[in-house]
């Protein structure tokens, strides 16, 4: 039997793939609500499926774009304070959720922390860009500035 997975069954199939399966796992499956069978009407509701999908990820990916414009822009620098030594090192370190909250305060614009790929917390005091992952194919760089308090 023809069947289209309605989600992901392990070794079997993904989400939205197409088939052929023997007659008693097919009922199985289409029982537990993970496939249905695969006639005219799923088919073409199939496609449908995919394509809101494809404009969906389409509008996604141009909504990072311009975000990446914004943040990329000369005059997006954030602005942060910390009490330093006298070699330029700080006392403590600079976070990507400190970043992510100043860079809110200043110019209203959020990103989540854990999309910051910060490897290891900011300890010197100058300018550091800091690569931020809007989308699967669109990262951006923030630009800081740690100056002392």
């Amino acid at each position: 039997m023809k069947i289209i997975f309605t989600e992901d069954v392990r070794g079997k199939g993904r989400r939205g793939e197409i088939k052929e399966l023997p007659d008693g796992y097919a009922n199985f499956l289409i029982k537990q609500n993970k496939a249905k069978q695969a006639n005219a009407q799923a088919m073409s509701q199939l496609k449908g499926q995919k394509r809101a999908e494809a404009r969906k990820e389409a509008e996604e990916l141009e909504e990072a774009k311009k975000f990446k414009e914004l943040l990329e822009s000369g005059e997006r620098v954030v602005e942060m304070k910390a009490k330093a030594g006298t070699d330029g090192r700080l006392f403590g370190s600079i976070t990507s959720k400190q970043i992510s909250q100043e860079l809110e305060k200043q110019y209203g614009m959020k990103i989540d922390k854990r999309k910051m790929e910060l490897r290891e917390p900011i300890r010197t005091m100058g300018y550091v860009n800091v690569p931020v992952k809007l989308h699967n194919k669109v990262t951006a760089k923030i630009r800081v500035h740690i100056s002392e308090k």
